[in-house]
């Protein structure tokens, strides 16, 4: 049982490592849908937190729409909970929505929810 597992490991490695690292996110991505994720989006305006979403499962880079074209664009998006008193919890009248940040211009950090 050791064995095929370590043969699994090194098989996965060398897969992986002949992927792009956007390859490589990507799949991470995919196993962290298997297995689910508890994401925090802050937004901040300079050192102020001013928008928290909560429950988020994951981020996605948005990309062209247009035929055979899969060119990524400059922002990402996702679903949560929009956290309006910023105190990390779904409270009454808390509603999931929908939410695209800029890769420019929004300054943010997405993490899993440690709790």
């Amino acid at each position: 049982m050791k064995s095929s597992f370590a043969l699994f490991v090194m098989a996965s490695a060398a897969l992986l490592s002949g992927c792009t690292q956007e390859q490589q996110n990507q799949i991470s991505r995919s196993v962290q849908n298997w297995t689910g994720t508890n994401g925090v989006l802050e937004v901040y305006a300079g050192d102020k937190l001013v928008r928290r979403f909560i429950g988020i499962d994951k981020l996605t880079t948005a990309t062209a729409t247009s035929a055979g074209d899969n060119t990524p664009r400059s922002y990402r998006y996702g679903y949560g909970v929009f956290d309006a008193n910023l105190n990390m919890q779904i409270d009454q009248g808390e509603k999931k929505v929908y939410f695209e940040i800029s890769d420019y211009a929004t300054n943010y950090i997405f993490f899993e929810n440690p709790s």
